[in-house]
């Protein structure tokens, strides 16, 4: 066996790069970080020339490649003509949330010899624009801790005994905490009631008994998840026949607590298609909560 799969990691300092290259290490990837850009041909040569000891590779390639970091753009579209299946995974974060991170590290940021730190983040974000439009995923991790962006990598990447299933992602948000940008199809659930405002139903969360009474006595919440399951019943079968790997769906409302989170596990309740594993995620419900996992 030559290279199968090939991932090149890369995006914003301070946003998890280092956190997600552990993840693939424990995946059995073979890591790299900080490859040159010169030398990524040499590497993949190196693996076929091993005769198939590395089937499974990933690469750190950031803002540290310098003025190389140009011909990253040219490599990538090359790479996509290979054998193996690229994979471009682009992390980043808000500013104000990687000036904190930088702050509680002490570490020096790459750019940052004659410059603040938010300049040389303002300054990183523009030399990656280009390289941003390449990604195959772009994960925001603002909103996670590293134990939840090691297993936002480990579902995805993770090789499952069945592998022609098609992993559905439910993801539940709120969009004053922003839309997660690894989500194929968004839909937005602001519309319906909010028991936000209702006594009683404030500090619970979707998934309690009071607020899914409250919410199924409106007859556009029903309508609206009815279609819904419908839609996705539709196209995923059409994603599984295309041989998508991964569908990731985002439902959001204002705080990301009460309305996507019902909606979310409603879907994952009826969405019922062979050859589909669904998993649910709540991002802004609680913190560190594993995902639920629906087959």
């Amino acid at each position: 066996m030559s290279l199968q799969q090939l991932v090149v990691v890369t995006g914003m300092s301070g946003s998890g790069k280092g956190t997600v290259l552990k993840a693939f290490e424990d995946l059995g990837f073979f890591c790299i970080d900080n490859l040159p850009v010169p030398l990524i041909p040499k590497f993949i040569e190196g693996i076929h020339v091993s005769g198939g000891v590395v089937e499974r590779a990933a690469l750190v390639i950031d803002i540290r490649a310098g003025e190389r970091l140009h011909d990253l753009e040219t490599m990538l579209s090359s790479l996509r003509g290979f054998e193996f299946r690229l994979f471009v995974l682009y992390l980043e974060a808000r500013d104000e949330i990687l000036v904190r991170r930088f702050s509680e590290t002490r570490r020096p940021h790459p750019l940052a010899i004659d410059k603040s730190i938010r300049e040389a983040i303002r300054l990183e974000r523009k030399r990656l624009r280009t390289i941003r439009e390449f990604a195959d995923v772009i994960i925001d991790t603002s909103e996670y801790s590293i134990h939840e962006v090691k297993a936002l990598v480990t579902d995805r990447f993770r090789e499952h005994p069945r592998a022609e299933r098609l992993m559905v992602y439910l993801v539940s948000f709120g969009y004053k905490n922003g839309v997660p940008l690894e989500s194929d199809l968004l839909f937005d659930v602001r519309f319906l009631p909010n028991p936000f405002f209702v006594a009683g139903l404030r500090m619970l969360s979707g998934r309690h008994r009071e607020v899914s009474k409250y919410l199924r006595s409106f007859p556009e919440t029903k309508e609206f998840i009815d279609k819904v399951r419908d839609f996705l019943s539709f196209l995923i079968p059409l994603y599984v026949k295309e041989g998508k790997a991964y569908l990731t769906v985002g439902v959001g409302c204002t705080g990301g607590r009460h309305r996507s989170v019902f909606v979310v596990e409603e879907l994952a309740r009826l969405v019922k298609i062979r050859g589909v594993t669904i998993k649910v995620r709540h991002r802004d419900e609680t913190q560190g909560r594993p995902a639920k996992t629906y087959s």
